[in-house]
């Protein structure tokens, strides 16, 4: 992953990681917490794909198993997380742009239940049996509804900062860059050139001076 991808979704996680802890799950919402920060890694995931996704989701899931009050076993949201990543960068938009709401909608949908559903079952693996006691249709239903909710003011614009950071001139190599420079300065007719072709363009200048005033001293003389 390049630096500014790296730079760009950890500070993403880390601030939809403190809103949904600091504030979202101290709403005492019925059923589920508001998830942003499985958004934030499917949007990530539209643009960056799956590999990419994956990662994003690993960290991002480790980040919330670590954070207070954490009350689960560490590692078993980074599981569900970095799955639901790869899921969401296999089916991401041609060049990462989004054409309807639909597919990111549906998404949404997917990676809520799916979320919620592989967190209960990992958790029934290693002996926790929490969702059994608050319901496990309630906090699929209300997953949802709330991530829904939360998708069209987070994906669009987790989508765009991820583009606009994709495509930062800075993020390109130096040697690529510097090379696309030069070609343009040399294409666009400015005259920069370097040793020889310098000294010949100034050749040619003066040999087209004294051709012209060649010319109009012959028309004096007529």
């Amino acid at each position: 992953m390049r630096f500014n991808r790296i730079l760009l979704s950890v500070t993403l996680v880390v601030v939809a990681l403190v809103v949904q802890v600091s504030v979202l799950a101290r709403l005492q919402l019925p059923g589920a917490v508001p998830d942003l920060v499985l958004l934030v890694v499917l949007a990530l995931a539209f643009v960056y794909g799956h590999v990419s996704g994956a990662l994003i989701g690993f960290g991002a899931g480790l980040l919330a198993d670590l954070a207070p009050p954490a009350d689960h076993a560490a590692g078993r949201y980074a599981l569900v997380l970095c799955v639901i990543g790869y899921l969401a960068g296999l089916v991401r938009p041609e060049k990462g742009q989004l054409r309807s709401a639909f597919v990111p909608m549906a998404a949404v949908v997917a990676a809520a239940l799916g979320s919620t559903l592989l967190y209960a079952g990992v958790g029934a693996l290693v002996g926790d049996t929490a969702a059994r006691h608050v319901g496990l249709a309630g906090l699929l239903f209300t997953a949802v509804v709330y991530d829904l909710l939360l998708a069209p003011f987070t994906v669009p614009l987790v989508m765009w900062l991820a583009r606009r950071a994709d495509n930062d001139p800075l993020a390109e190599s130096g040697g690529g860059a510097g090379s696309d420079v030069a070609a343009g300065w040399i294409t666009s007719g400015t005259g920069l050139r370097i040793g020889g072709q310098r000294g010949g363009l100034r050749l040619k200048a003066a040999r087209g001076r004294a051709a012209r005033a060649g010319r109009i001293k012959g028309v004096k003389r007529l």
